[in-house]
């Protein structure tokens, strides 16, 4: 027992991230047949398990109420694995590799589908298939230089090249994982290796409808963002307007919005990753802090006015897009509980009930602006830094501090306040 509490190396264990990237499917008719018979492949999988799936209701009392809870119990895949195997295999006329991929799919279907029926998502109907995929196995596919030869049958190949893409210098040197063949398009995963940093920066950012506010631990950064709402905002009305022109046209009119979707889709995308572009490349090799919003529970406490306001915002795009590509400068991503960082006084830890633009300390007399104070406890939060109710101290990183503060038994005031440390950042001004 005491070999495996041993330690085998001290060497940080590896991470890698995935960049992926699409072509256009060139070679639709081998492609077809590969999905139509992987297709037939993934659906008997899904049949015969489905079959052997249990669904088991009970009834439980929560005061009042009565509750019914879903239990469903998949076959255990150790047990049925052969015996599934050898039923599709009667069936295959693809490479054998395809019946293993075939149950592992129709297995992540169903626990999917799982997951959505005991929350209330989904009907306990048997899921269907769609628009079906194939994530070909590495041991069905084979690169040389810029192209990869992926197996259908026996000594029948299609292969696809990346060589003249917008992607292949970017790529160059990257391993290329398990690719995903469509009907229109395929799809290219390469694994890029992390290099080990030491974050030199902190960068604690609190979203609001029109700016990003930021503390670095030295100043504030205001980043402006009211284009992007602008923009959404804009093509908000354009979608009314082709929504009332697609209820009277049918299918002209729903061909007429898909595309409309799309377009609007990749314009507030193609903002969102140059604004994170320019935001790492201003901070590289930094620790940032995000809060982790929900904004279901937004909406229960808003009115009207502002849920129509919150529901034109991206916050959740650009964290996860910043997440993604922070790596790449050697930066990371933590996520933050935004719980009262608005309302908390970050010197003496005091919460206030009423906040209106700017915070004032009833305990202490700290004041600052609701959104800088917001990013400043996100800050402390990162840091690992809780709040101390009952003494009253100074953060060093933000000086002056207005207000009052108590040293050696006197009460002395501070001279200045902090949002003179602030500077604004407007994006469409510094492309």
């Amino acid at each position: 027992m005491l070999r495996n509490l041993r330690l085998k190396s001290f060497q940080p264990e590896e991470e890698y991230i995935y960049l992926t990237y699409s072509l256009k499917n060139d070679k639709k008719e081998e492609s077809r047949v590969l999905l139509e018979n992987y297709k037939v492949l993934l659906q008997k999988a899904l049949d015969w398990l489905w079959k052997r799936t249990k669904v088991e209701r009970k009834e439980a009392k929560k005061g009042k109420k009565v509750i019914t809870k879903i239990k469903i119990t998949l076959p255990k895949k150790k047990e049925v694995y052969k015996t599934l195997r050898d039923e599709l295999g009667r069936i295959n006329i693809l490479a054998s590799h395809y019946v293993d991929k075939a149950i592992s799919d129709a297995y992540s279907i169903l626990k999917s589908w799982r997951r959505r029926v005991e929350k209330g998502q989904a009907s306990l109907r048997k899921p269907r298939l769609k628009k079906v995929y194939v994530r070909v196995k590495s041991t069905l596919r084979k690169v040389e230089g810029e192209s990869v030869r992926i197996t259908v049958r026996p000594y029948e190949y299609i292969t696809f090249s990346w060589s003249h893409t917008w992607f292949s210098r970017r790529v160059k040197g990257l391993e290329l994982g398990e690719p995903i063949i469509k009907e229109e398009k395929v799809y290219l995963p390469f694994r890029y290796k992390l290099p080990w940093f030491t974050p030199l920066d902190f960068l604690a950012i609190d979203s609001n409808l029109y700016t990003l506010d930021a503390y670095d631990g030295e100043k504030f950064v205001t980043f402006s963002i009211k284009e992007l709402y602008s923009l959404k905002y804009g093509m908000e009305l354009k979608r009314g307007r082709i929504q009332r022109f697609a209820s009277k046209h049918g299918r002209k009119g729903k061909e007429l919005l898909r595309k409309y979707s799309h377009r609007e889709r990749n314009r507030v995308m193609d903002y969102i990753h140059k604004f994170v572009n320019k935001l790492l490349e201003m901070y590289p090799i930094t620790m940032f802090a995000v809060e982790k919003l929900n904004k279901q529970e937004m909406f229960r406490d808003a009115n009207d006015s502002l849920s129509k306001k919150i529901s034109k915002t991206v916050w959740r795009s650009i964290h996860r897009i910043l997440k993604y590509k922070a790596p790449l400068y050697g930066s990371f991503v933590k996520e933050v509980n935004p719980h009262l960082t608005s309302k908390s006084c970050p010197r003496c830890g005091w919460v206030s009930r009423k906040v209106g633009r700017t915070f004032r300390c009833e305990r202490c007399g700290f004041t600052l602006d609701r959104q800088l104070n917001a990013s400043l406890n996100i800050f402390l939060k990162m840091c690992g830094f809780p709040h101390i109710r009952d003494i009253p101290r100074v953060w060093v990183g933000v000086t002056p501090l207005k207000g009052w503060r108590r040293m050696s038994g006197a009460m002395l005031r501070d001279s200045g306040e902090a949002q003179r440390l602030r500077i604004g950042y407007n994006f469409m001004k510094i492309l």
